[in-house]
């Protein structure tokens, strides 16, 4: 799990476009998303795109809305483990290059 942060300023959010059909070009390899709440246990979400489908997700944190109000819930993002075949995605990452 991971997050792709480069440098201090980086965008918000980030993209990832699917192109192979799980279950006929590969099988896993799902998108896992986890929440790291404070004084709890963290929570993975996991997602199952199909061939085309895009992905907007979060590059560092989310609003959770929680008993006193709106806080930061820290977010990271992987790939379950490839268990046949082969998974292409392309991945937009917008960050400062300079």
């Amino acid at each position: 799990m991971h997050q792709d942060l480069y440098g201090d300023v980086y965008f918000p959010i980030q993209l990832v476009l699917f192109l192979n059909e799980p279950g006929e070009d590969y099988e896993g390899g799902e998108f896992v998303l986890v929440e790291q709440r404070p004084r709890a246990q963290s929570k993975a979400i996991v997602l199952k795109p199909k061939k085309g489908d895009m992905l907007l997700f979060t590059t560092n944190f989310r609003p959770v809305n929680g008993s006193k109000g709106y806080h930061r819930v820290n977010m990271k993002h992987g790939v379950s483990e490839l268990t046949a075949g082969i998974r292409h995605t392309l991945g937009i990452i917008f960050h400062d290059a300079a």
